[in-house]
């Protein structure tokens, strides 16, 4: 493919507009999200209290990336990559011109769920795309992935800035504006397609058929099985009262535990009966750890919108002169210092594999959750200063978003390109969707953390805020000593 985009392939420039218009339209809207639904009726919002709101704050942030599976699974077998995308956008648009509706809670989630319908097609097929385009692999790929993870933070940014402004004035025109804005990503992706050439219209399964690569059948008896010993787990996690499904709460735990199993055991499936190889075997242990770490660094980076967005409404000083800046606005943070520092992280990753001394992916992945961690040290103090009955600065929240931020350049970029290289080409999509579903697991982790925040007793934020440090850390330092194991696995993928 020719070269037309900051050095990349031209095809490139089209998968970052789309993403960047896609990434306004969510991020914008989960920046009032869980303020929308704490907010009382009289304020014109939903009125749930904030642990119900955190749970569904959860439930459906992990929806959007939890259905990256089944998305990937419909491109990789029926759609093709293309079309995928296409058809998520539009159920994006629809989802947001219905919460741009007042109504009622029912009328409320059913917009919820064609957001979550649409991100899980367009969000894991959009980056199998971006790696495509680079089918030699290597730094130049990870490159590559670092500048399409600028469109999806600049967008984030617009986003951030725009939706929750509006929403200060009606919370239906801060839902109106994101359908505004995948509108835009769909019509720049229909009229600029031509850059992708043939990528992504053949399904993953059709290109490996007539290649003539696939070296085994998938055991269908033992999928079967595999879902009748999961239907028979749930059963009695219900029985025995593990999962209470009378709350939002329990609801919330119950879809955790449910994602976790299903993921395990659809790993398993494909590493006993998916026709694999050792070598391909080998990288898929890896994914699955990949995919750990992912859901640790997640359940906290993910903070942004639920524990920390309220933290920033009830406990932060947001007065800039005489205007109070939207609580949400706060979160922009997060996207500004991804666009100014991904492309010199860029650049360092580039620069220090030509002198052999780039870090391996297991490395930087001990490197992001630490930084994590190490953002929550920040809000430990903050919490500190809310506890003691004074409102916190802003600066609070901009080094701990600024901390995440650099832990984030240094796990997803990589996290996402490792994924498209280490897996085995006819699953490539549905990795993608285990990559997602990663991002899921924590985003309802971090909701139902949300919910232990107490406005009413700032006192229990610390040690709350101080368990994050400890799980984020410890993490992060056993990817680092287990680093050498995880890439001898690798092989020579890089």
């Amino acid at each position: 493919m020719s070269k037309g985009f900051f050095g990349h392939p031209a095809g490139l420039s089209t998968l970052f507009f789309t993403e960047m218009w896609e990434r306004f339209s969510y991020y914008g809207m989960r920046a009032i999200l869980i303020l929308f639904m704490t907010a009382t009726v009289a304020e014109k919002g939903l009125g749930i209290d904030p642990q119900s709101a955190g749970a569904i704050y959860g439930l459906y942030t992990a929806s959007v990336y939890l259905l990256s599976l089944p998305g990937g699974w419909l491109a990789d077998n029926i759609l093709g990559q293309r079309k995928a995308v296409w058809y998520g956008g539009i159920f994006i648009m629809i989802g947001h011109l219905i919460l741009a509706i007042p109504g009622n809670v029912p009328i409320f989630v059913v917009g919820l769920a064609f957001v979550a319908m649409g991100t899980g097609m367009l969000k894991p097929n959009i980056s199998t795309m971006v790696g495509d385009l680079y089918p030699e692999g290597g730094v130049k790929r990870d490159q590559g992935f670092s500048v399409f993870y600028m469109g999806i933070n600049l967008g984030s940014f617009l986003g951030q800035i725009i939706v929750p402004l509006l929403a200060d004035y009606n919370w239906h025109m801060g839902f109106g504006v994101a359908a505004i804005g995948m509108f835009f990503g769909l019509l720049q992706y229909k009229l600029t397609q031509g850059n992708l050439h043939d990528l992504g219209i053949k399904t993953k399964l059709r290109e490996e058929t007539e290649e003539g690569v696939i070296t085994g059948k998938s055991n269908r008896i033992l999928a079967l099985v595999f879902a009748l010993l999961l239907a028979l787990l749930l059963f009695l996690l219900n029985n025995f009262k593990i999962i209470d499904l009378s709350t939002f709460v329990g609801v919330a735990q119950g879809v955790g535990i449910i994602i976790a199993i299903v993921t395990f055991f659809y790993l398993l499936y494909i590493i006993v009966a998916g026709g694999l190889n050792v070598v391909e075997r080998k990288r898929l242990l890896v994914i699955f750890f990949l995919f750990v770490g992912s859901v640790l660094f997640w359940a906290g980076f993910e903070q942004a919108g639920s524990s920390l967005n309220l933290f920033a409404q009830d406990f932060t000083n947001r007065m800039v002169g005489n205007w109070e800046m939207p609580a949400g606005m706060l979160q922009s943070v997060n996207s500004l210092v991804i666009i100014l520092f991904a492309p010199i992280v860029g650049w360092l990753w580039v620069k220090l594999a030509a002198r052999n001394l780039n870090p391996n992916t297991p490395i930087k992945f001990g490197i992001g959750l630490i930084l994590m961690g190490l953002g929550f040290v920040v809000m430990y103090y903050a919490a500190q200063i809310a506890a003691a009955g004074t409102k916190a600065g802003m600066g609070w929240l901009w080094l701990t978003y600024f901390l995440h931020s650099i832990g984030e350049l240094a796990l997803s970029p990589v996290g996402l390109s490792a994924t498209t290289k280490l897996s085995p080409k006819r699953y490539t999509g549905q990795l993608m969707g285990i990559w997602f579903v990663g991002t899921a697991l924590g985003n309802l982790v971090a909701g139902l953390f949300a919910g232990g925040v107490d406005v009413d007793n700032p006192s229990q934020m610390p040690p709350l805020f101080m368990s994050v440090v400890i799980f984020g850390v410890v993490t992060g330092g056993l990817f680092l000593l287990f680093s050498p194991i995880l890439k001898k696995w690798m092989g020579n993928v890089k």
